[in-house]
């Protein structure tokens, strides 16, 4: 096994992210044995070919990147273990398809350090010792690439508390009394996820799109890859696909009339109650105030003011099936 340092300490966010497109990163693996649920392997695929556009930076981003010195400093008051910043993206001989850009390197241990921070509505994602999946398996992606014995995981969750957590390869670790819980990570385990990088990686090689998932993460991502052009194009082969396609329409419509009747019945039961009950179910029907905004009233009532620069418009690719007449 032999490492080798790509320096980014004075490289730009878009020489950054174009060494990004070059690999799989931690960020990356998750997604792609489909425990991510903001990415998808077609999502993933799509920005390593260069068909998706660079994310815009997000509030939590920036908030990650600003706090990350600050969840360190809690990690070492925590633990009395010193850490420090690489500047580096890492490759593995063994595993060239991937790279990884760790937060921190532990010193004098051969371990590393990856920091979050998250919103309090994932607050229930981290009790009784348990943590996201896709922070386990980025921490898993960054053991492989490094050879690292031990990776810990700090995280902040804003306005609540901090945690911190140990993945380690070593079957029978000590648990220090600071860490929220340990996990064990077995070669074999290190060995799956780097064969599932390897399959995918050979697809991002050949050009050829992975599975679709289903998710609105992958109807995103084909919106933005395909914007529309106009033509028309022959789909022979894909019969079954439009056929299966109507006859789940119609069972959606079918399954949402059979829901809203059941809620209407349920409604009729309560009347002017607010809540029922029914041996081990709670139902209620209570009432509840929204205020919106009428853009058209404040217009009529304020004709001297120009609001056009207020409007947002969005534009979209309708789709739809239909049976030709």
């Amino acid at each position: 096994m032999k490492l080798t340092y790509i320096n980014t300490k004075h490289m730009s966010r878009d020489e950054w992210l174009k060494q990004r497109r070059k690999a799989i990163g931690g960020s990356d693996a998750a997604a792609i044995i489909g425990l991510n649920a903001y990415a998808t392997p077609y999502t993933v695929w799509a920005d390593k070919t260069g068909r998706l556009p660079d994310k815009p930076d997000s509030e939590a981003m920036r908030q990650g990147r600003d706090l990350e010195q600050y969840v360190v400093d809690r990690f070492t008051e925590l633990t009395g273990k010193r850490a420090r910043k690489l500047n580096a993206i890492i490759k593995n001989s063994e595993y060239p398809w991937a790279s990884a850009n760790i937060d921190r390197d532990i010193i004098g241990e051969k371990a590393g350090l990856e920091c979050k921070t998250t919103s309090v509505l994932n607050l229930r994602r981290f009790k009784d010792g348990e943590f996201p999946e896709n922070y386990y398996v980025q921490c898993v992606h960054y053991l492989a690439i490094t050879g690292k014995n031990r990776w810990y995981l700090a995280v902040m969750v804003l306005n609540q508390g901090f945690m911190v957590y140990q993945i380690t390869r070593h079957r029978d670790d000590r648990v220090p009394d600071w860490c929220s819980g340990s996990v064990y990570v077995s070669d074999d385990e290190i060995a799956a996820l780097m064969d599932a990088e390897r399959g995918f990686w050979k697809l991002v090689e050949n050009d050829t799109p992975p599975e679709f998932s289903g998710t609105p993460a992958d109807t995103d991502a084909l919106s933005a890859v395909y914007t529309g052009g106009g033509g028309r194009v022959e789909l022979s082969g894909r019969e079954d696909t439009i056929r299966r396609y109507r006859f789940l329409r119609e069972q959606i419509r079918v399954l949402e009339t059979d829901l809203e009747h059941c809620a209407q019945t349920l409604k009729e039961d309560l009347g002017d109650h607010e809540q029922g009950q029914a041996g081990g179910f709670i139902v209620n029907w209570k009432p509840q105030a929204r205020q919106t905004f009428d853009v058209k009233a404040f217009a009529a009532d304020h004709p001297e003011l120009d609001i056009s620069s207020y409007y947002k418009t969005s534009t979209f690719r309708k789709f739809e099936v239909k049976a030709v007449m």
